[in-house]
């Protein structure tokens, strides 16, 4: 048992408390980064890498099958289970070998491996006997894959979005429960590994699409590839070492699964950490209430940044919340407020969705693209989905999107960046557009804002380009 002194300790060596522990240090704090593992991001481990692992496996498969459009037969398609699962975690250890070679950069001393419990909002008890004074805290634990009633009775049949890459192979058939971001990434590439893949959703939307077009689509396109069941409840059993499922509502029938994938949300990760003796202001879902643009936790010297904040539960968020908190617990009492970045989601379906910024209201400018008759998607054979481009009057400053479509997941860079800076959709239609690229689509969607506009057309940006042009 020993007793550590520190200016600022950080609960979570994530994204969040690894930008806190490296901001607080470059501001001339001492610093206690404490993890009850230190595995690494969630990232790394879980999260962004290996689904994107498992989704490029499944786009190639996906690929390969439709290459006859172009002319290209490549005969019987087969998917070895085995082999894609132990690419996943083989790349996936790399990535993750990569994010524990920071901890080894940190100063000695700096690593407490132990879970820690907050008993005032100075101090800390570990697990392991030790205690904490700090001048400030960070709390950046992150969140957790829940598994929710009815399905914690499934054992190993139910999977969470961290379990999923430890299968030895593919399951037969799969219930992916979740039409967010999470579960529509993984269903798609679930289907096109060959795995037999059905979505239920208890709400009737995909992926948190705003836009009633840009949803539709969502159905449209990702119900050609896998049975969807939105607006429904869902009743799950053990029978014969596979899930029964029940689902009723606004469709409704019976149907037994190999597994189960539970999709349903990931929650600030608070077990244990004893919010109610640091005495903080919660909210109604019990999340600290802290200010946005400091991650202070009401006047305390206690600060929460990345996942478990509940705010924004992205990686480039979670990093810059980090920076953000610890240097502001570096410093405290004294705070600098920085600005926040514009929304900035995508979900890496097939095609991405993106939805950036400001959703409409009455007054917003609206612009609209269709890729079903785009020239470089045409050209692909992946001509689908649409965007929508959003703007304030009366000059056309762009304000959000939300983009289904081929490409999106680049595109949305570009307007995000356009977004952030403050420039309108004729600030754009003046760049150049490369021909035939899919960014061209976007500018009979810049046009239509312009239209509503008191400001001109560029010269020479006012013709609409049939596909192929």
């Amino acid at each position: 048992m020993a007793h550590h002194d520190t200016d600022v300790a950080i609960i979570g060596a994530g994204t969040a408390g690894l930008g806190a522990e490296r901001s607080a240090r470059r501001d001339g704090a001492r610093t206690l980064l404490i993890d009850e593992a230190f595995r690494g991001t969630l990232c790394a481990n879980t999260g962004c890498m290996p689904s994107k692992l498992l989704i490029a496996a499944a786009n190639a498969a996906h690929n390969a099958r439709g290459a006859g459009v172009f002319g290209v037969d490549v005969g019987h398609v087969e998917v070895d289970g085995q082999g894609v699962l132990e690419r996943v975690r083989r790349e996936r250890d790399k990535f993750v070998k990569a994010t524990r070679a920071s901890f080894d950069n940190l100063p000695a001393g700096t690593c407490i491996q132990a879970r820690a419990h907050l008993t005032s909002q100075n101090a800390l008890t570990l697990d392991n006997g030790d205690t904490v004074s700090a001048k400030a805290i960070v709390i950046a634990t992150g969140s957790y894959a829940r598994i929710p009633e009815p399905f914690e009775g499934l054992g190993d049949l139910a999977l969470t979005n961290e379990s999923v890459f430890e299968m030895q192979d593919l399951p037969a058939s799969l219930a992916v429960i979740g039409g967010g971001a999470i579960g529509l990434e993984l269903a798609q590439a679930m289907s096109r590994l060959g795995v037999d893949t059905v979505l239920f959703d208890h709400g009737d939307t995909l992926g948190g699409a705003q836009d009633s077009d840009v949803q539709a689509a969502l159905v449209d396109i990702i119900g050609e590839e896998l049975p969807l069941h939105l607006g429904v409840d869902v009743s799950v059993e053990k029978l014969d070492g596979r899930v029964q499922l029940s689902w009723s509502g606004a469709s409704s029938g019976m149907r037994a699964f190999d597994r189960v994938l539970v999709a349903t949300g990931r929650p600030p990760a608070f077990e244990g950490l004893g919010l109610d003796a640091a005495g903080l202001e919660l909210d109604e879902h019990g999340v600290p209430v802290f200010d946005r643009t400091t991650l202070q936790c009401g006047d305390t010297p206690v600060f929460i940044a990345g996942d478990v904040n509940a705010d924004a539960a992205v990686l480039h968020e979670a990093s810059d919340e980090g920076s953000v908190a610890g240097s502001n617990a570096a410093a405290f009492p004294s705070m600098d407020a920085h600005p926040r970045m514009p929304t900035f989601t995508l979900t890496f379906s097939d095609p991405p969705l993106a939805i950036l910024g400001e959703g409409p209201d009455e007054n917003t400018l609206t612009g609209c693209a269709s890729y079903a008759d785009q020239g470089r998607a045409k050209v692909e054979a992946r001509a689908k989905g649409l965007v929508r481009l959003y703007a304030a009057a009366p000059d056309g400053r762009l304000t959000g999107a939300e983009l289904f479509c081929p490409g999106a997941d680049h595109m949305a860079h570009l307007l995000i960046h356009a977004i952030q800076r403050g420039e309108t959709a004729s600030d754009l239609l003046k760049m150049p557009f490369y021909h035939p690229t899919l960014e061209e689509g976007l500018k009979s969607a810049l046009r239509e804002i312009c239209a509503a506009t008191p400001v001109a057309l560029p010269i020479g940006r006012g013709t609409n380009d049939p596909p192929g042009a």
